[in-house]
């Protein structure tokens, strides 16, 4: 959700649960003001908290003009001081994938994990016990990545792009109309392209160029992983994603009030083709 209408926006996700005190509200207000300043990010959005046994972490990151640039994400413990998380790899993906459990809500927390490595000595070659450590800090960035490519979105028309590449906030949206909110077709995923380049030119024939630029969620795997629920007397459409339980979207039809939050523990919902 965009820091410049924060308390809006979490007025119309209050009903999912997803809230705030009123002194953590009134400190995100102004810390946020100050990242976008020192920063210098075109946007910042406040991305959600992600819970922990001892403290929460509070995610915001900022944007670029082009949207689609890499997004820098910063976190805080107390709503007040921020600090910049490093980029996300495929090492850290790898390196995480071995943690499971609640998040400690300390950043230089370390998980122990023990695994087994060859070693030579001489001719000989066996299989030795090794404890690898993995900082709280590294799975919280891999997790924030991992959340970002799966289930964040935007509705249909809220960007564009030039003929340059280049992708912007589209000034001229107003919002989806009612015919169109309760599609999947309708919202796209918040990120470069994966599925969209494996389509054929007579698939691509329907498409505009200039706004259907993504992925939709009306093609994600496994089928049937988003909730779809108008609520407020359809003055309101609220995205629930039930791979990732905790990642709200929100919209209210022929506005330009859109965004998500994710509020949860940061784990998967690795049960969820069995559920469905």
């Amino acid at each position: 959700m965009d820091a410049d209408s924060l308390l809006l926006s979490l007025e119309l996700v209050s009903g999912s649960g997803q809230g705030l005190s009123p002194d953590r509200r009134a400190s995100l207000l102004t810390s946020l003001m100050l990242v976008k300043r020192d920063y210098r990010f075109a946007r910042v959005l406040f991305w959600g908290r992600i819970l922990g046994l001892v403290a929460d972490y509070y995610i915001a990151q900022g944007l670029s003009e082009d949207q689609l640039a890499p997004r820098k994400t910063l976190y805080s413990l107390n709503c007040t001081e921020w600090s910049l998380l490093p980029p996300a790899t495929e090492e850290m993906a790898m390196q995480i994938s071995v943690v499971s459990g609640r998040f400690m809500g300390d950043p230089s927390h370390e998980y122990e994990h023990t695994e087994l490595q060859k070693v030579n000595e001489g001719e000989k070659v066996f299989d030795e016990e090794v404890v690898v450590q993995i900082k709280e800090e590294t799975r919280l960035v891999s997790i924030i990545d991992q959340i970002d490519k799966a289930v964040a979105i935007i509705p249909r028309g809220a960007l564009f792009k030039t003929p340059f590449g280049v992708t912007h906030v589209n000034r001229t949206f107003e919002g989806l109309p009612l015919s169109e909110v309760r599609k999947l077709s309708s919202y796209f995923h918040f990120r470069e392209a994966i599925d969209l380049k494996n389509k054929t030119l007579l698939e691509k024939s329907d498409l505009e160029p200039s706004l259907d630029f993504l992925d939709s969620l009306e093609y994600d795997i496994p089928r049937g992983s988003w909730s779809i629920q108008m609520e407020r007397g359809n003055a309101l459409v609220v995205l629930r994603s039930l791979l990732w339980p905790g990642l709200t979207f929100y919209h209210a039809p022929r506005t330009k009030n859109y965004g998500y939050i994710y509020v949860g523990t940061g784990e998967k919902n690795m049960d969820l083709p069995f559920m469905l």
